[in-house]
């Protein structure tokens, strides 16, 4: 059975998500299909913007409420994807949350155009943060990580969070069936986790991560 896979707030830095995607088109270069898609888009968050209003929940508020009505369970700490999940988040939170630590690999440039020349440039790079990253010593970036399962027949939900930094992310997976339904549980979650009034004035990533997922 053909499965799929989407994570909803996240993932890899800029630059290696243009190799992940395997494409890397300019704006006037995309097809009509994905200029629609791109209207589409476009619609969906405008429509999403009016329907946001203050109603925000603590992440353990967010966690109870997915125990109660989704039965998720806490990830062992000891497991190999724990542990993989738990460099990946360390890695991003370190980029957006203590940049200075790593100088001047915190931010790496996408070049105009792509070529082998500067693909092979940009994956070293990315390959000296990651070694910089490794090095910084866990009291700098001290971290309260968890991840919670949420497991149906045919899909399985991940949800991180970090107490001490207030992220909250969501990954799912499964058939298309699972994949439809993760996608509602997802956006719950997401919706009961909720803004501030502040996170609406300001648009913080708090703000901007509900925005994203009501307009898909």
């Amino acid at each position: 059975m053909k499965k799929e896979a989407v994570s909803i707030i996240g993932g890899a830095d800029g630059p290696t998500s243009i190799f992940i995607a395997g494409k890397w088109k300019s704006p006037g270069k995309r097809s009509l299909k994905e200029r629609i898609r791109q209207r589409i888009y476009k619609y969906r968050r405008k429509r999403a913007e009016k329907k946001i209003c203050a109603a925000p929940h603590t992440l353990k508020e967010v966690i109870a409420d997915a125990k109660k009505k989704y039965h998720a369970v806490e990830m062992p700490k000891t497991g190999r994807e724990y542990m993989e999940q738990y460099i990946s988040a360390r890695e991003g939170l370190i980029i957006m949350q203590k940049p200075e630590l790593l100088g001047s690999l915190a931010e790496i440039a996408q070049p105009d155009v792509l070529n082998e020349e500067t693909a092979k440039e940009i994956f070293r790079q990315i390959q000296l943060r990651r070694e910089a990253l490794a090095r910084i010593p866990d009291g700098e970036m001290p971290m309260d990580f968890h991840i919670y399962e949420i497991r149906l027949k045919d899909g399985w939900m991940g949800i991180q969070i970090d107490f001490k930094w207030d992220m909250f992310e969501v990954s799912y997976s499964g058939n298309k069936k699972a994949m439809k339904h993760m996608k509602r549980i997802a956006k719950e979650l997401y919706m009961y986790y909720g803004v501030s009034g502040e996170d609406i004035q300001n648009k913080t990533k708090r703000y901007l991560s509900l925005l994203a997922v009501l307009s898909q």
